[in-house]
């Protein structure tokens, strides 16, 4: 295939967990890929092994700045993503964002590129409907601890589907449930890694309330499925739409299950419940599975089995976690 015959393809936040994922997957599909980062929350190691492909390119690009790029396609996943990060700088959090996103959809206005923004499921804040569609507004707190990233993913839809409405602009809008699998950052305080690695290390479980709350937990695989899906279905179906897994796991049962997997001697630590966390985040995916006949393929145990074969090979190389 010619280079020029190539899909050529933005990736923002193409370094990070899912980032990476999606430049390996879009690849693999044959199209060129050029991963943008800041590398903040991203790390080169997780796109390392691609910097060989002669269709991958790397530039170290901040998207709250304008961006002059060639591309059929843009995916904008640019934005740390757990509380740990996004909370370290909330106001960056926040202009990554909304600015991000006036200049991504600035970009896919000037160049006529669909472009796909990787919402999230904390559009729905602390829900009071469960499990949550598409059409539930959420119940956000503004001015919460939270709110820098729950706020400026809700501004960043409002965004799309005005430049939609006002410029016809080809959009894509995914609220992305938990994910996990490898890459995730050992570090960034969410609930499968932290376990994973207390467990890996013998160290107590950090388990916040009760461990009553639910989750639902999606394998990077199946996520980077629905998201390029998403982005080939019809024009006219833009979203937003759920992506996640619809099964439902307690916090107790994940964390029995990681000391199950590890063999861990780890001892489950109760503390107390964070300001304004969710009691039940599960997604309701009939609008994925009319649309794109999607669902998620891979159990819980079994991605979480990849999941801890990557950290614990990180632990034997001697990485610092």
């Amino acid at each position: 295939m010619k280079s020029r015959d190539r899909k050529r393809v933005l990736i923002t936040g193409g370094a990070g967990f899912l980032g990476s994922h999606l430049c390996e997957a879009l690849l693999g599909h044959g199209s060129e890929v050029l991963c943008l980062d800041n590398y903040f929350t991203g790390n080169k190691a997780n796109i390392a092994h691609l910097m060989d492909d002669p269709y991958f390119e790397t530039i170290r690009h901040d998207v709250t700045f304008p961006l002059y790029v060639e591309v059929d396609e843009i995916y904008n996943l640019a934005c740390p993503a757990s509380p740990i990060h996004y909370q370290h700088d909330p106001v960056q959090t926040t202009k990554t964002s909304v600015h991000g996103a006036i200049n991504m959809l600035g970009l896919s206005k000037r160049i006529g590129a669909p472009i796909l923004q990787a919402s999230t499921s904390e559009v729905y804040g602390d829900p009071s409907v469960h499990p949550q569609q598409e059409t539930y507004w959420g119940n956000v707190n503004p001015v919460g601890l939270r709110a820098c990233y729950d706020e400026g993913k809700r501004c960043a839809e409002t965004l799309f589907f005005d430049y939609h409405r006002q410029h016809g602009l080809p959009i894509k809008v995914l609220r992305i449930f938990n994910t996990y699998g490898p890459r995730m950052h050992p570090n960034d305080g969410r609930v499968v890694s932290n376990f994973i690695v207390q467990a890996l290390k013998n160290e107590p479980i950090t388990v916040f309330g009760d461990g009553s709350q639910s989750r639902s937990f999606c394998f990077v695989s199946d996520m980077i499925n629905v998201m390029v899906q998403f982005m080939e279905s019809a024009p006219e179906f833009i979203g937003p739409m759920n992506a996640g897994n619809p099964t439902e796991f307690t916090i107790s049962e994940l964390a029995n299950t990681i000391i199950d997997l590890t063999g861990s001697t780890s001892r489950i630590e109760r503390q107390p419940l964070p300001s304004d966390d969710p009691k039940q985040r599960c997604p309701d995916i009939s609008l994925a599975r009319e649309h794109l006949s999607w669902e998620p393929k891979v159990p819980l145990r079994e991605g979480l089995q990849h999941t801890v074969d990557y950290f614990d090979a990180l632990l034997s190389h001697g990485t610092k976690i």
